[in-house]
């Protein structure tokens, strides 16, 4: 049987590197376009970063953790590497598509693994019109800002703002808000994913608002429209017993 070729990516640490390093000298190292499997070692946003950069190949990540959060990765030893990956449980998530218009008019797109948000960008609130599927549902939300979450990026930014956990098979996306002033304590809906989430900045001169997708910002904007892309597939591998789901549900019960 042929040996699995396996692609190690590094965040750049020194952590990281040396695990790198090591891994390659046992187990061989080949560029990411030939590989089987793509090995990220670092913590959840190079976990983000490596599945962003790879998207095109249809080829399954598994991440060990070389960094402070690991909720995408798996714990990190070089032993038994490839009976690991052989035994490896497959979950599959698809991005959400941000398309946000700036306050210059400009048209930004872009993929987010985890969630797309909006945060304030001054000192005043933050004022929001939602629409689900071109129906207005909330006038106005005043906020420090809102989010879209995948049921993967639930317990990230989302679980921060006390937004709810959502398991991998539950086909939902969770709409929640930070710091909701009006309406007092609203704290968001669960919509299918295949819902389109419209948010229009109001009074955007006077309460700016910029948005970000995975953390990467898209600058001030006077409006966002985001939608799930079930045409792009990414594949996150974990040991048995470890998997995303299994992570989604324990997480709740702490």
């Amino acid at each position: 049987m042929p040996r699995t070729k396996i692609a190690f990516m590094a965040s750049g640490t020194e952590t990281s590197n040396a695990a790198h390093r090591a891994l390659a000298a046992e187990y061989g190292d080949v560029p990411a376009e030939e590989a089987d499997v793509i090995v990220a070692l670092g913590g959840d946003g190079f976990m983000l970063q490596t599945m962003h950069a790879t998207q095109h190949l249809d080829t399954p990540v598994y991440g060990m953790n070389c960094g402070t959060v690991g909720f995408l990765m798996n714990e990190y030893h070089e032993a038994h590497l490839l009976d690991r990956l052989s035994a490896a449980e497959e979950e599959v998530v698809n991005p959400l598509r941000m398309r946000a218009i700036g306050v210059d008019g400009k048209v930004h797109e872009a993929l987010a693994i985890n969630e797309v948000s909006l945060l304030r960008a001054g000192p005043q609130a933050a004022k929001l019109r939602i629409s689900v599927d071109g129906k207005v549902r909330l006038d106005e939300l005043v906020c420090d800002g809102a989010l879209v979450s995948t049921p993967a990026g639930s317990t990230a930014y989302n679980y921060s703002a006390h937004g709810p956990i959502l398991p991998i098979g539950s086909d939902v996306l969770a709409l929640t808000a930070m710091a909701a002033f009006r309406p007092r304590r609203w704290r968001g809906a669960l919509l299918p994913n295949t819902a389109q989430v419209r948010f229009d900045v109001l009074q955007p001169s006077k309460r700016p608002v910029m948005a970000d997708a995975d953390s990467r910002t898209a600058g001030l904007v006077i409006s966002v429209e985001i939608t799930s892309d079930p045409t792009i597939r990414h594949r996150i591998l974990f040991d048995p017993g470890h998997g995303l789901e299994e992570r989604l549900i324990r997480e709740q019960f702490v």
